[in-house]
């Protein structure tokens, strides 16, 4: 189940975009767990009519997982993950539009809105202001499709992956004779996550079909006619976040990389993401899929110079030289220790480039944990972070010793640290009685310990996106800027905001001015967001 801020996040998320009944619903499954239909009637106390409705239009918007169990019967879940991805779309759809253009951002916007949908419903809705384009949107949702942008919407994705990998180990377990060691109960969890993965990957493949014979167009003699594909109008589709998702990584990544060296590198760093962009599937790989340097040359435009960035000993270096080199300075091979390759963005191996994700990734969430550390306990709270980082487990004494800092300091910072959940504490008692007085304290933030600091401060965060809503439908509620609101989406003057008076346009773009502001501090927030949940492999989905 999830934390209290996050329900509160979704509970707020699911009112804005579908009213207060459903709200209710959500809060109860949020706040109860899984629950059945009978069960959400008695907590909710709305009619069985409303409360079927409202599971419907969740289910539709796929923020309900089902399933239907021998033991418990139906029951209904409620799925976090996709809820907070709503905040979201708004980047989807402008990414679709540079991508596809604006009939892209149509197609997305609108499967967003019906949460799924078939593709004559898609062509059909978008089609009947201009009938023109329905062979524009058409080619434009193939595109879509085949790019994976769009995804089919089957069985298996209404259900929750959590029961099935319940499922799943236990079937591995009992294969098991004898009491399981740690390596088989590790391969039995191995073997159910690729059998659930494997299960995905087949459903999710339907989408495209072959064409007839009939409509497959005749070429030339000379050329072989070959098979064309076509959208297969029975499958529901779905947006794809976790494609969409890649390219806030790319982005991320790449001004990592500007920040880093310099904007010539951020140049080289994107055309090296763009040469495997297409078979980006998900944020979860560990790299990228291997390219050359010649593919990275040639996505480099020529209005970028980059000689700027580096110090070059002849007076005019080709394109690929210069790129070769600035891969060299990226991928630390003047620094071939365990430090440097941490530091890197690439690794070359056999002529090849990939770009190494979870590298990145992970000095991406160090840094956002380390300004949190700053920004609550200043420069000694992340010298004490970076201190634990690097060397580990650690008595009060020494992390006074080797910070350079006095004991009476050290002290009181190390437990405000370990109250905000950025540090624990490891327990080594001298004796079997494990007396207080005899114990050892040691001071520790390694691998286990950073998941847990990261879900705390998602949970913070998560915060902050809840007060930044609360404080939107505060300023928006405000009698005056609300009888201006009220009076604006009235039909004559949406036509013409001339009839609104001087002090209302005044008060209108106020307004306006501060959604704004907290639509940018939103992205923000949301940003780190993404660095610590949807960029850790290991998952803080789990905890959501």
């Amino acid at each position: 189940m999830a934390d209290a801020e996050t329900s509160r996040l979704c509970v707020q998320i699911v009112r804005s975009h579908f009213g207060p009944l459903t709200a209710s619903v959500s809060s109860a499954l949020l706040t109860r767990g899984r629950l059945s239909l009978a069960q959400l009637i008695r907590y909710t106390m709305m009619k069985p009519r409303t409360v079927r409705a409202a599971i419907l239009v969740l289910v539709q918007q796929n923020i309900l997982w089902h399933s239907n169990t021998e033991e418990e019967g139906e029951m209904l879940e409620f799925n976090t993950l996709e809820c907070l991805m709503r905040i979201r779309f708004g980047r989807f759809v402008w990414q679709a539009e540079q991508l596809f253009g604006p009939s892209g951002a149509e197609i997305v916007q609108l499967i967003l809105d019906h949460g799924k949908l078939q593709s004559p419903d898609i062509i059909e809705r978008l089609a009947i202001q201009n009938p023109k384009n329905s062979s524009l949107y058409s080619q434009t949702l193939y595109k879509l499709i085949s790019g994976a942008y769009l995804k089919p919407s089957t069985l298996l994705s209404h259900h929750s992956p959590r029961d099935k990998r319940i499922k799943y180990e236990a079937e591995e377990k009992a294969k098991i004779t004898g009491f399981p060691t740690a390596k088989e109960l590790r391969e039995a969890q191995e073997t159910a996550e690729a059998r659930l993965k494997r299960e995905e990957e087949e459903a999710e493949s339907v989408g495209l079909k072959r064409k007839p014979k009939d409509l497959i167009s005749h070429r030339p003699s000379k050329k072989k006619a070959t098979e064309e594909d076509m959208v297969d109008d029975s499958v529901y589709f779905r947006v794809n976040f976790d494609k969409f998702n890649t390219y806030i990584r790319n982005k991320l990544i790449e001004m990592a990389a500007g920040e880093r060296f310099n904007r010539s590198a951020a140049v080289v760093m994107r055309a090296a993401l763009q040469t495997t962009g297409a078979r980006q599937k998900s944020v979860s790989d560990a790299r990228s899929d291997p390219t050359s340097t010649a593919a990275i040359a040639m996505l480099i435009s020529d209005d970028d110079d980059l000689s700027t960035g580096l110090v070059a000993s002849t007076k005019k270096a080709s394109s690929a030289s210069l790129v070769k080199d600035y891969l060299g300075l990226m991928s630390a091979v003047d620094n071939p220790t365990p430090a440097g390759k941490a530091a890197s963005f690439i690794s070359l191996i056999d002529n090849k480039v990939y770009v190494e994700f979870e590298i990145v990734s992970k000095r991406l969430r160090r840094r956002v944990l380390e300004a949190v550390a700053r920004e609550r306990h200043g420069d000694d709270g992340v010298r004490i972070v970076r201190l634990l980082l690097d060397i580990g487990k650690m008595d009060e004494k020494q992390i006074a010793k080797v910070a350079m800092m006095p004991n009476n300091v050290v002290r009181p910072l190390l437990a405000a640290l370990s109250s905000d959940f950025l540090i624990s504490t490891q327990e080594v008692p001298r004796s079997a009685d494990r007396n207080p007085t005899r114990t050892f304290y040691l001071w520790y933030l390694v691998h286990v310990d950073l998941h847990k600091a990261y879900s705390a401060l998602l949970g913070h965060l998560h915060k902050t996106l809840y007060n930044i809503g609360m404080r939107r439908q505060a300023e928006q509620e405000e009698p005056t800027v609300k009888a201006v609101l009220a009076k604006r989406a009235r039909t004559d003057v949406a036509q013409d905001e001339n009839l609104l008076s001087r002090m209302e346009r005044d008060v209108l773009k106020e307004w306006e001015t501060k959604r704004e502001k907290l639509t940018v501090l939103e992205m923000r927030v949301e940003e780190a967001v993404f660095i610590l949940r949807d960029l850790d492999k290991a998952g803080s989905h789990e905890d959501i």
